[in-house]
């Protein structure tokens, strides 16, 4: 399936629109852009730093774990409806950006793990799950979601 016509829509619609028009509107846009992506990368190297038993010994595991899941689902939340916007204002230049199509797998990939597999496992007392687990699971979600991080970083520099 080509998606081209969906971007080129996409930019021409009121919000690829607004992007290209305002270029002060895009600078906020991008700024929450780049805040909540601090925020979900916070939670994520807290969470699976404190599975890796590296920080945090003296708080719960659970606690620290359930606490940054809801400050990680708000941080997703602003991160994919930023991430629409700015992709809106150049939405042609992304589909032809073998980065973006990195980032959005990447993307997509680090969703899936967290929703399907690291949240699941983590509803268990994690005294129960071997720690071999624990610690290789942090690990996976740290390269995953560095990934995002990495490979949206090269969407500017291509």
């Amino acid at each position: 399936m080509d998606l081209l016509p969906f971007f080129e829509w996409a930019e021409t619609s009121l919000l690829g629109t607004i992007g290209k028009t305002y270029g002060g509107v895009y600078a906020i846009g991008q700024s929450l852009h780049l805040m909540s992506l601090a925020l979900l990368g916070g939670t994520v190297l807290i969470t699976d730093l404190r599975l890796m038993n590296l920080l945090l010994r003296d708080v719960p595991s659970e606690v620290v774990a359930d606490n940054a899941h809801k400050w990680f689902k708000f941080a997703l939340t602003v991160v994919i409806c930023t991430g629409i916007f700015m992709a809106a204002a150049v939405a042609t230049r992304m589909y032809y950006n073998p980065f973006y199509w990195a980032k959005m797998t990447a993307l997509l990939a680090g969703i899936a793990f967290v929703f399907a597999i690291k949240r699941p496992l983590l509803k268990r007392p994690h005294d129960s799950i071997h720690p071999v687990v624990l610690k290789s699971m942090a690990l996976a979600s740290m390269v995953i979601w560095f990934s995002v991080g990495a490979t949206g970083r090269w969407i500017g520099f291509s």
